[in-house]
């Protein structure tokens, strides 16, 4: 081969050393605010379970009723999958697949809630509640029996109810602290934020718990609840979500859609909020769109409608929920919320039907990206980065098994994580 001939070229070093100078602020912008997905496991749902009937059983329990739910309504895969419309392919697999998992971790997530599903109580009543919840948190992260993922969601930063909320948070993190610890998968959340300065509010509160405690900064992080107008958009016309997440200095991990607060701030009648209404579908447009590339992950709401009752009813409420869970995966919402135990055998029958279908696909295109071999569609960095994350969701909620992933890709969990650009995973 000849020496390679130099290229000729106009701009002197010193443009680009001018072009880098005027735009340090911009990238350091960027990486302050868009760092990307954290790389940790997002639980499918949350489960909320008002403070009053919250106790050391509640997660065997929801795994027991939901077992029973199957065994009355739905005792075999074959009965399944009718009620559901899964190919026959997927009936097996995803009915062994749910029912290991109502035995093994039936909840993922799980919220002891102070708010709406408590209501007001008298002040001593509310403290020992959330004292007694963090003596059962921290006893169930010691025995090894609580949900991967376990918090609180106290009352919101509205007037009315602020030094209530505040109150109740520094009890229960106080009990967990005098009890051991904070456990690491604890989860905060703030309801019903309406402005930016709600949220500064909840970083301040962290801050103050983190230096009284000696606990490294930033270790207290909370979710926000997108249940108010004004959470979406602002007197001033800008879209409020962005700022939220702006004003949470870093310690907003996510963000909850309240469906039936939101809907009837919207003046949604009552037959009418779902998750699938129009309304809810604009709302969570906004959030997908000023989450992306923050780092800060999505939830759906739920729906009310409860698979209780003659077999026919649950069948019924089973098809919704199993619809409306599909139709949030579809949409990149991979986390959605539950109100019964009930509701989660169509909740995993969902996910993992989800993921077992698009398994062979993704495998096959990721095997073309990273063998350069082609096919039939010629995928991006981005592609592959999707195609990646796609399968460690699988595998993180048991949908899939790291070996058959393995066998069809040739990639084992850290190439996926790189693929992904995830630095890999530290939380439950």
């Amino acid at each position: 081969m000849g020496q390679q001939q130099p290229v000729a070229t106009t701009f002197a070093p010193s443009v680009s050393e001018r072009v880098g100078a005027s735009l340090a602020g911009v990238d350091a912008q960027l990486a302050r605010r868009y760092p990307g997905d954290p790389g940790t496991r997002q639980p499918v749902h949350t489960v909320y379970v008002p403070a009053d009937a919250f106790g050391p059983a509640t997660v065997r329990s929801w795994g027991e009723q939901a077992l029973a739910a199957l065994d009355e309504h739905a005792p075999d895969a074959s009965a399944f999958a009718h009620v559901l419309g899964l190919p026959d392919g997927l009936a097996a697999p995803v009915y062994e697949r749910v029912r290991a998992k109502l035995g093994r971790e039936p909840v993922e997530d799980l919220r002891v809630d102070f708010e709406d599903g408590y209501g007001a109580r008298p002040d001593a009543e509310e403290d020992a509640a959330a004292a007694r919840a963090a003596r059962v948190v921290a006893r169930a992260y010691a025995d090894g029996t609580a949900a991967p993922y376990t918090g609180v969601r106290v009352k919101c930063m509205e007037a009315a109810v602020r030094d209530r909320g505040i109150r109740t948070l520094d009890v229960f993190l106080t009990g967990l602290m005098e009890a051991g610890g904070l456990p690491a998968g604890l989860v905060l959340t703030l309801p019903k934020v309406t402005y930016p300065e709600q949220v500064t509010a909840m970083v301040r509160l962290t801050e103050e718990f983190e230096k009284a405690h000696g606990l490294t900064a930033g270790r207290l992080r909370f979710e926000v609840q997108i249940e108010t107008t004004q959470s979406i958009l602002g007197a001033d016309g800008r879209a409020t979500v962005a700022r939220l997440i702006d004003a949470g200095e870093g310690r907003v991990t996510s963000l909850h859609y309240g469906t039936f607060d939101y809907s009837a701030a919207c003046g949604v009648s009552a037959a009418h909020q779902s998750p699938d209404h129009p309304a809810a579908d604009h709302a969570k447009a906004v959030m997908q769109t000023a989450a992306a590339g923050t780092g800060v992950r999505l939830s759906d709401g739920s729906t009310n409608v409860l698979p209780v009752g003659p077999t026919e009813h649950v069948h019924e409420a089973w098809r919704l929920h199993h619809r409306l869970v599909r139709r949030s995966l579809a949409r990149a919402y991979y986390q959605g919320w539950d109100m019964h135990p009930a509701h989660l055998p169509t909740r995993y029958a969902a996910v993992y039907a989800f993921y077992r279908e698009g398994l062979d696909q993704a495998a096959a295109r990721l095997v073309a990206y990273t063998g350069r071999s082609g096919g039939a569609v010629l995928d991006e960095p981005a592609t592959a980065r999707a195609l990646s994350g796609h399968l460690l969701r699988g595998l993180d909620c048991g949908a899939l098994d790291a070996g058959e992933v393995t066998g069809l890709t040739g990639l084992g969990r850290g190439a996926l994580e790189r693929l992904a650009g995830r630095p890999g995973q530290d939380t439950p």
